[in-house]
């Protein structure tokens, strides 16, 4: 018989941020990328972000980018030494909904997976934290030595994520009709689109505007907001946006 799952994004949905800042921010502090890159190159990004006249992704593309620089022709267990450092200052920087929901799952016997684009190491870490089932995260290859090469599989997108879906249906025996998943931006579309039991938590307006798009999903997608000491549930069907 085949068994519920729940996929769960990391970034802005059990993570309060994107978690390859907090892996960037350790990499600039330990000197593998140069101060000057972060004042030069991601700053500007990241103001204009703070700021609301950017995206949150243009922000996240641009750290992915020198973090590729950055690692290329390194050992890889000098990323694992830093992930390590991220996972012990960071990994409880978590939404309270995102962590009860996954406490539940377990509760319920499902299995919990999560599917991020966070690159593969810092991932793995927090699946091996929350003592999840399985992940698929962004892998950075390296070679026969284990130095990173500079060669990137994504996991960010919704193609990729959907490949990752189908993957652990065929790994864990599973019926996707009966299962959840939890995510916040137009990536995490096509999880919704598989399950049968989507929530959007704190969701960027491109990926309301797609639920709202597809009656089928949002007659079964369900909205959260968590601010502050707060959870908000609400209808995805009556939702007043104020540039609607």
């Amino acid at each position: 018989m085949s068994s519920a799952a729940a996929f769960f994004d990391i970034d802005g949905t059990l993570y309060r941020e994107g978690f390859i800042a907090d892996l960037f921010r350790m990499l600039v502090k330990c000197e593998v990328i140069p101060y000057d890159k972060w004042y030069d190159e991601v700053r500007p990004e990241f103001i204009n972000w703070d700021r609301r006249l950017g995206t949150y992704d243009t922000y996240l593309l641009k750290m992915a980018s020198l973090y590729t620089e950055a690692i290329t022709g390194h050992h890889h267990s000098l990323v694992k030494h830093i992930v390590d450092r991220v996972i012990e200052d960071k990994a409880m920087r978590t939404y309270v909904y995102t962590r009860a929901r996954i406490q539940w799952h377990k509760d319920q016997g499902h299995k919990v997976i999560t599917i991020s684009g966070s690159p593969e190491e810092l991932v793995g870490a927090m699946a091996r934290f929350y003592e999840l089932d399985d992940f698929r995260g962004s892998r950075y290859l390296i070679n026969e030595e284990g130095i990173y090469t500079g060669e990137i599989l994504p996991m960010w997108d919704a193609k990729s994520k959907r490949k990752a879906v189908m993957e652990m249906v065929q790994l864990h025996d599973l019926d996707l009709e009966q299962s959840w998943s939890y995510g916040d931006t137009a990536g995490d579309l096509t999880m919704f689109s598989l399950t049968g039991h989507p929530t959007l938590i704190n969701p960027t307006r491109e990926l309301i505007d797609l639920v709202r798009a597809d009656k089928a999903l949002m007659d079964r997608a369900k909205l959260i907001v968590e601010r502050k000491d707060v959870i908000y549930k609400m209808d995805v069907h009556h939702l007043a946006l104020e540039d609607d």
